[in-house]
């Protein structure tokens, strides 16, 4: 009998063209993933992650479940996995799920962080992970804005691509700012994210902070339900899928 497997898994996606599978290359993290444990079970395995990271955006708390036909314990799956997966891919946390529990239809909560850096350039140990903007922000003018885009909303404006028949309706709960020195850190807590939807409100609140559009401009970008009018889409090296949580 086959078993849910929940995992957490963080990545650096760099060199990822995203997490998921895709026709046209090999390159993806859940692509890896797959084909790690169908190497251990013997058997053609589906993996369903929690949310799926476009291309160059990094994991620091990825949700993945499959179902698993394997006599291994939790800690000998995690051991096999990581011995096999690439060095910028890492699996922190296996457990038994319930076998009606799905990463992505569970999901309640999710928690992306950008990385800015306002300094010209970035550490060279972090060049790979912060966008580095190249001028003092102002920090309270994009806190403001956030809270302006808090709550229950119609994310259109923020949304690359075609959506077709699908809702574009988002709940924020929570838009923070931690700064330290010329770091500055955005934290958005949500129910869940369209396209694109976390980088584009980083561009938006960037050019809040450049003084290029007024803080009080955000309900009327929400309406408007126009992608043309919000800020360009921030750079994918500077964020991170943080947390994922469930009921």
């Amino acid at each position: 009998m086959s078993r849910n497997i929940r995992m957490v898994l963080q990545y650096d996606g760099t060199r990822y063209d995203g997490w998921q599978k895709q026709g046209n290359t090999d390159n993806t993290i859940q692509g890896k993933l797959e084909h790690v444990l169908t190497c251990m079970t013997g058997r053609e395995t589906i993996v369903h992650g929690s949310g799926r990271t476009d291309a160059g955006v990094h994991a620091a708390g990825q949700v993945v479940n499959a179902h698993l036909e394997t006599e291994l314990s939790k800690e000998e799956i995690k051991t096999y996995v990581n011995q096999y997966l690439p060095e910028d891919i890492l699996v922190l946390e296996v457990s038994e799920a319930d076998r009606r529990f799905h990463s992505r239809l569970n999901a309640v909560e999710k928690i992306y962080t950008y990385q800015l850096d306002m300094a010209e350039k970035c550490s060279v140990f972090e060049r790979k992970y912060r966008y580095a903007v190249g001028e003092r922000l102002d920090v309270e003018a994009m806190e403001r804005a956030g809270k302006l885009l808090c709550g229950t909303h119609d994310f259109r404006s923020f949304c690359s691509g075609r959506t077709g028949k699908k809702s574009t309706v988002r709940t924020l709960y929570e838009i923070s700012f931690v700064v330290d020195g010329t770091k500055t850190d955005i934290r958005y807590r949500g129910n869940g994210f369209l396209y694109n939807m976390v980088r584009i409100l980083t561009g938006t609140l960037i050019e809040v902070g450049q003084g290029k559009r007024e803080a009080d401009s955000l309900p009327v970008i929400l309406e408007k339900r126009e992608r043309q009018l919000a800020g360009f889409t921030a750079p994918a090296k500077g964020l991170f899928l943080t947390e994922v949580r469930y009921p």
